[in-house]
């Protein structure tokens, strides 16, 4: 399970990651990244968490394999969302190929995009 202060819930937070952050695409799918806000804070003041949220549509499947494929995200991100700047909103929306993806797959190509986004190298 995610943790609450790690869970993006409004829309306008989607909107912002989506619509301000960079994107990196994979064949299973599209991270979108808004990194954290880099303004000073005054001392002993702690920096904002990092959030992510997640899209799965009922092109990836029934509400079974939706759920399956969130559970596997949320898992997956958890793990890495140390690894961001502070304040960073990401989305994680999965494309229909995420469906029939093993967990191997889904981890395989969000680490993919996630060297793209944050390294700013090549695929």
């Amino acid at each position: 399970m995610l943790p609450t202060e790690n869970r993006l819930r409004r829309r306008e937070e989607f909107a912002i990651a989506v619509r301000r952050g960079q994107r990196a695409g994979r064949p299973l799918l599209v991270v979108h990244l808004r990194s954290g806000s880099t303004d000073p804070r005054a001392p002993g003041e702690s920096a904002p968490p990092s959030r992510a949220g997640f899209v799965v549509s009922k092109a990836v499947g029934g509400a079974v394999v939706r759920n399956q494929v969130k559970r596997r995200l949320r898992h997956l991100i958890r793990d890495r969302l140390p690894e961001l700047p502070p304040g960073s909103l990401v989305v994680v929306r999965a494309l229909p190929g995420a469906g029939d993806a093993e967990y191997a797959q889904l981890a395989q190509d969000l680490n993919a995009a996630f060297r793209r986004l944050l390294g700013g190298g090549a695929r």
